[in-house]
């Protein structure tokens, strides 16, 4: 796929760390130019070392504001946006349901729900009136099975699938292809907002043996988001090394 996304302007959400910068360095080995939306400014400068031709924008996803002036930045950068890679979110803390934070449930949704709603709308409309658009929104194999002491990620994660499918569905009249992918563990820093039995559940669930690398993440997503991809949308890739049971 050499320099199959030259001339393509490439967002991705939550790029400055695991997957979201292992799909920024894949998309710009191939020709995208990229900007990085990412809530930490440290972690950003942190990714220019690694990609310093990249444009990146200090966003907080669960903010529709932020979200929007992300967006204006890029757009004002580049001209447009023709790819969104949505891979900001949270595992949030391990706790049984009926002793569930309340707080902590709210924040969950607000960042991996709410947050992927408001990254969608903002991207969506100048890639209909453009006519293209390519958007991979990473759900998790939590939205389709629920992990036991995770019901909020699960929950959002589920509705990030929903939600996909939905408007895949409403963009399919346009050249624009909108999935999700269902990663199982991957080896980020997410691991360390987790307990380490939860891990270990986790590890034990994947028939393959072992957590996913980010670098087959971003090989699955290179080509979700590339113009080859022009039929296949509203759907949901699995890449969980075995466990997804549909």
């Amino acid at each position: 796929m050499q320099q199959a996304f030259a001339g393509k302007v490439a967002v991705i959400t939550g790029g400055a760390g695991g997957i979201g910068l292992a799909v920024a360095r894949r998309l710009a080995r191939d020709g995208a130019t990229i900007s990085l939306w990412d809530l930490s400014s440290k972690a950003l400068d942190a990714a220019r070392q690694v990609l310093p031709d990249a444009h990146v924008v200090v966003t907080d996803i669960a903010d529709y504001a932020s979200v929007e002036a992300a967006r204006q930045a890029t757009e004002k950068a580049f001209g447009r946006i023709d790819i969104l890679v949505h891979s900001a979110g949270i595992a949030g803390k391990n706790a049984p349901l009926d002793e569930y934070d309340l707080d902590e449930w709210k924040r969950v949704i607000d960042i991996d729900l709410n947050g992927t709603f408001y990254v969608n709308r903002a991207v969506l409309p100048g890639m209909k009136a453009r006519n293209y658009g390519r958007i991979v929104n990473i759900a998790s194999i939590a939205g389709k099975e629920g992990n036991p002491n995770a019901s909020a990620y699960a929950a959002a994660k589920a509705g990030v699938i929903g939600m996909t499918k939905a408007v895949g569905k409403e963009c399919a009249k346009y050249d624009i292809a909108i999935n999700a992918v269902t990663p199982a563990t991957a080896k980020t820093a997410i691991l360390n907002e987790l307990k380490p039995e939860f891990i270990d559940y986790m590890l034990s669930r994947i028939p393959r043996g072992r957590f996913l690398e980010v670098e087959e993440a971003a090989n699955m997503i290179a080509w979700l988001v590339s113009a080859e991809n022009s039929f296949t949308t509203a759907s949901v890739f699995d890449l969980s090394g075995g466990r997804a049971t549909y």
